[in-house]
């Protein structure tokens, strides 16, 4: 039996978040059959023009867009933001920042301070006691 005839395969939905990109602006050979896991490593290693596209001017799904923002997807729900967005409307938003980002890149920075604090503190309190770390 060859390695092939039982590939595991995933929907182009998850492929497409595998790889960070937008599945509505994918070829529709893509968007319409499953794609092997050799076939995402091939895309990944080495990315046809229409991924490299993609990846340099999107559109990008919403967790990338909130990644490039520096602010949470639920920061984006919060703004009214629901579309995918290209590079260029990102680095508009970031030239001319709109009250919301700037309120929601604050808000962020602080979700994340609480978690390092919260971190750092079980962590000593681990490191007080004999039990060992969780692996997370």
């Amino acid at each position: 039996m060859s390695p092939d005839k039982n590939a595991q395969t995933m929907k182009p939905l998850t492929a497409a978040a595998k790889l960070g990109i937008y599945l509505p602006a994918t070829p529709e050979e893509f968007r319409n059959s499953p794609v092997t896991r050799a076939q995402l490593e091939q895309l990944r290693t080495d990315p046809p023009q229409w991924l490299r596209d993609l990846h340099r001017d999107g559109p990008f799904p919403r967790d990338v867009v909130a990644r490039k923002l520096g602010i949470s997807n639920s920061g984006l729900g919060r703004a009214g933001v629901e579309d995918a967005m290209t590079t260029a409307q990102i680095d508009e938003l970031l030239a001319n920042p709109p009250e919301w980002l700037l309120r929601e890149r604050e808000n962020y920075a602080e979700v994340r301070k609480e978690a390092e604090r919260v971190k750092a503190k079980e962590a000593a309190r681990r490191a007080a006691t004999n039990r060992p770390a969780k692996r997370w």
